[in-house]
């Protein structure tokens, strides 16, 4: 097997033990959820196909349902946020000239790319997340306080997974 399935199948695991054992039932406030278990997501090789891409994130998801008895919801939500991936790296990717990178990891891509892409994909992921748990007009202040935060605690976790886990690089 090659190095790079054995680490992102380690990933996986550790990822989705953490989050169903650690980190189900932390809240902070009622307003803050974390889900850093979708960093398997982002840090997925660049030259990883679509439809492998697409298949392993409807996996993970329903990873995440079968423990979180929520059917489909982070199974559609993992989707979305493969099909924002592909947009995201197709469009700043090949114009920043990383063609020649493997992963879109912190140490390799840099803080500022990092961060800029972590955010956007976390960002657009609890937004779909949140909304299609809550389905509903009536408590959209609720909602958006929620996908906010939470946003920001799972960014900040990424951020710190990605600087204790990932060696410096530096850049050519």
């Amino acid at each position: 097997m090659s190095r790079t399935i054995i680490i992102n199948l380690i990933r996986f695991f550790a990822l989705v033990f953490l989050q169903v054992f650690l980190l189900k039932n932390l809240t902070l406030y009622n307003l803050s959820t974390p889900y850093p278990y979708i960093t398997f997501i982002l840090l997925l090789p660049f030259e990883t196909p679509n439809l492998v891409l697409f298949v392993l994130s409807f996996i993970l998801g329903l990873t995440i349902d079968a423990f979180y008895d929520t059917p489909g919801l982070h199974a559609a939500t993992c989707v979305i946020l493969a099909v924002v991936r592909v947009i995201f790296i197709n469009l700043t990717v090949q114009k920043d000239g990383f063609d020649n990178e493997p992963e879109p990891t912190l140490s390799v891509m840099g803080f500022r790319w990092f961060f800029f892409y972590a955010s956007i994909l976390t960002l657009c992921h609890h937004f779909f997340l949140f909304n299609l748990e809550v389905f509903r007009f009536s408590e959209i202040q609720y909602t958006l306080l929620r996908f906010i935060f939470s946003s920001i605690f799972t960014i900040v976790l990424m951020l710190i997974s990605g600087f204790l886990f990932f060696r410096s690089r530096e850049r050519k």
